[in-house]
């Protein structure tokens, strides 16, 4: 799969049309708030970007172009699946090509936030419907029929009276004639035959016959490969190498010091660079570099929980949400609750490490890889290079896993900087224990929830939390709290709990830290959603039935009642354990109920996992049930495997073997239910992940009367 800048020229060369080619796509005009949809020739007669979503040429073959990156999450079969549906082609005989990076083509292009399918979808559909009018009007008026005796199906163009048919190829030159009309009518859900459905992925024969082109697979001519002895510590600085034992190696061409962004400041390495990846990492390996690490902390993980406790006892922390008089309330009451939950940091553990090629050259510089934003790369780059901006050419390839690590931009940077110094093209390749160890990571964070229960009703709330803010990172402002405060929690709680607060105590690191899978819901879940728990439990309310009072919106109620009857809440039995947990983030509520047992060797067992999501409009169901199972499995490794461990500074666990995953034995059943509504879309990948946590514990509670505040915790110690 080749990604080259989408001219009209091209186009016609890339995928290989014949002919002449009927191209519809969008351009956003200066005044417009929305986009308006045109032709190529229309762009090329006004002197506007399109960017070019549908192709369709004189064979008939439609390509389509997916503008995010596919990471697992789906997005190379959702985008074909919408656009499908409405043209009415068969999805068999799309040919999908992905977009390079271009904002101003195709808007926003980061892969992040559940928000591929969310931020496009009406506009494909409609996008698709006005493709599908222009060859059904072109071919009534090439048969002198009504518009409104044909239709479109598999295709072609129908003549229904007559039985007359075109394929679409036939009518692309016509079509392109046209001018696109400005309203057309989109079908009703109940009329869909691809939307809704599960059908398979476009992508699996790929990945599974060899040919996706991820970011280790891309070659090209006269490329060289490169590695990097990072500093362990983000802050330090290189002070001297001895590069004697790595230019011994076979292969190795050059070793030099280099430096890459991350974020507002800069990590130092050594770069080895060498005719083969292999090369490259031994050479590596053989070198001698001693670290200034002086002018910073170097802290051990104790160390940073400690602080983190004692700033929650002493400080109230930056308001972010605050009705009532909750503080007052919990200062006079005779009983309150008032606990402690910590939450580890964490790895990306993508499979595919971290990779990038970059080829820079005196009047551009362009890249290839797995790379979730190519607009922030652009953007990044062009000012620390000093590159205009639309020299700086982003190519995405297939994801081996992002969950938002490949959304940064210090890995395209460094290969960037090292292909600028060596003048010829590089990958440079990131071993396991470089991802592992170098971060950023999801930020470890502890919680001080307190509460007051009077007449078995919430008379006051507050949760303060202390961790360190990513966006403070990126320059943001030290004074305001953070704005993720309450990511995860759900918005009727604050309407319906009179007297709250949410806080957020300020807390840095030298530790790097950024966005992870549901970003800080998947930290906030576990602590809000566990103290609801422990709040039904003084009020002496079912757990459940606690949450179904505050939770009083239509949808809402329904989704209880969908997990309340699918796991047999109401009717389970003494001496079971059920945990239940409702969460949202990025547009989609899931509520989840965990069942646990006693394990016949001691511990606990997991027994089955009930899962019930509202998404809103969604595309295939499949993909939805794929993407909370691995949410599901992700989760439990945060919750009972895995942590980011530091000592003088640094990260312990480099590798598998010490970070471990879960495996296949521990994952428990999972049953997954959709919420079919009329409702906006909503994302899919993360929102499956925050509940799984406080439902699991809130189990383990309910079957054994142990409270769990602290992740990651042993099952088979409890």
């Amino acid at each position: 799969m080749e990604n080259q800048t989408l001219s009209r020229r091209n186009f016609l060369k890339s995928s290989a049309v014949t002919g002449t080619v009927f191209s519809l796509g969008f351009y956003w005009p200066n005044d417009a708030k929305s986009a308006k949809i045109i032709q190529a020739t229309e762009a090329d007669n006004f002197g506007v970007e399109m960017n070019s979503w549908v192709h369709i040429d004189t064979s008939g073959k439609v390509t389509i172009f997916d503008h995010r990156a596919e990471m697992g999450q789906g997005s190379y079969q959702a985008v074909p699946q919408i656009v499908a549906e409405e043209l009415e082609v068969n999805l068999s005989e799309i040919n999908v090509v992905f977009a390079p990076g271009d904002s101003k083509k195709y808007g926003n292009q980061v892969t992040g936030g559940s928000s591929t399918v969310r931020g496009s979808y009406k506009n494909l559909l409609k996008l698709s419907a006005t493709a599908r009018e222009m060859l059904i009007q072109a071919a009534a008026t090439q048969w002198g029929v009504p518009k409104m005796e044909c239709y479109a199906e598999g295709g072609h163009v129908m003549h229904k009276p007559s039985g007359k048919r075109k394929h679409y190829g036939e009518l692309v030159e016509a079509a392109s004639k046209l001018v696109a009309p400005k309203d057309v009518v989109l079908k009703k859900r109940s009329d869909y035959k691809l939307i809704g459905k599960p059908l398979r992925r476009l992508d699996t024969p790929l990945k599974t016959n060899g040919t996706a082109v991820f970011g280790l697979d891309k070659h090209i001519p006269g490329m060289l490969y490169a590695a990097v002895e990072r500093n362990p510590r983000l802050r330090g600085k290189v002070k001297s190498f001895d590069d004697t034992g790595a230019r011994k190696i076979v292969g190795v061409k050059n070793v030099f010091k280099v430096k890459m962004g991350v974020f507002n400041t800069y990590r130092e390495g050594v770069a080895v660079v060498a005719d083969s990846t292999w090369a490259a990492i031994q050479g590596k390996k053989a070198l001698k570099v001693e670290w200034d690490d002086s002018g910073f902390e170097h802290l051990d993980t104790e160390e940073i929980y400690k602080r983190q406790a004692e700033a929650l006892q002493t400080q109230e922390g930056l308001l972010f949400k605050t009705q009532g008089e909750p503080s007052e309330i919990i200062a006079k009451a005779a009983k309150k609750i008032d606990v402690i939950y910590e939450t580890p940091y964490q790895y990306h553990a993508a499979m595919e490490p971290l990779n990038c090629i970059a080829h820079y050259q005196d009047d551009k510089l362009e890249i290839w890889g797995p790379i979730q934003a190519p607009e922030w790369v652009q953007d990044y780059i062009s000012k620390e290079m000093s590159i205009p901006r639309e020299k700086v050419i982003v190519n995405m390839t297939f994801l081996g896993g992002g969950f938002g690590r490949k959304a940064f931009m210090d890995y395209p940077h460094e290969a960037a900087v090292i292909s600028k110094e060596i003048k010829a093209p590089v990958q440079v390749v990131w071993t396991r224990e470089d991802d592992a160890t170098q971060g950023p990571f999801r930020p470890g964070i502890t919680y001080r929830c307190e509460g007051v229960i009077s007449n078995g009703e919430i008379d006051a709330f507050k949760v303060r939390m202390a961790g360190q803010n990513n966006d403070h990172w990126r320059g943001g402002k030290k004074d305001v709290a953070n704005r993720s405060t309450s990511e995860g929690f759900l918005k009727p709680y604050m309407d319906s709990i009179k007297n709250l607060a949410i806080m957020d105590v300020p807390f840095e690191t030298p530790i790097p830290t950024m966005w992870w899978r549901s970003v800080y819901a998947s930290t906030n879940g576990f602590a809000y959603e566990s103290f609801l728990d422990e709040l039904a439990l003084e009020a002496g309310k079912d757990p459940l039935d606690f949450r179904r009072a505050y939770l009083k919106e239509e949808r809402l109620q329904k989704l209880i009642d969908k997990i309340q009857e699918v796991s047999g809440w109401k009717d389970r039995k003494k001496g079971d354990g059920y945990g239940v947990a409702i969460t949202e983030c990025f547009a989609s509520t899931v509520a989840q109920v965990v069942k646990v047992s006693r394990a016949p060797a001691g511990g606990v067992k997991i027994d089955k996992v009930w899962a019930v999501m509202d998404c809103g409009w969604y595309v295939n169901p499949d993909t939805i049930k794929a993407q909370i199972e691995g949410s599901v499995v992700m989760a439990l490794g945060a919750a009972t495997i895995h942590q980011v461990k530091f000592k003088d500074g640094m990260a312990v666990d480099n590798n598998f073997s010490t970070y471990q995953m879960p495996r296949i034995t521990d994952i428990p059943p999972i049953e997954i239910y959709i919420m079919d509504n009329d409702a906006d879309a909503g994302g899919v990948g993360e929102p499956g992940l925050p509940p799984f946590a406080p439902a699991l514990t809130n189990a383990v509670f309910d079957l054994t009367g142990k409270r769990i505040r602290t992740l990651p915790f042993s099952l088979q110690a409890v």
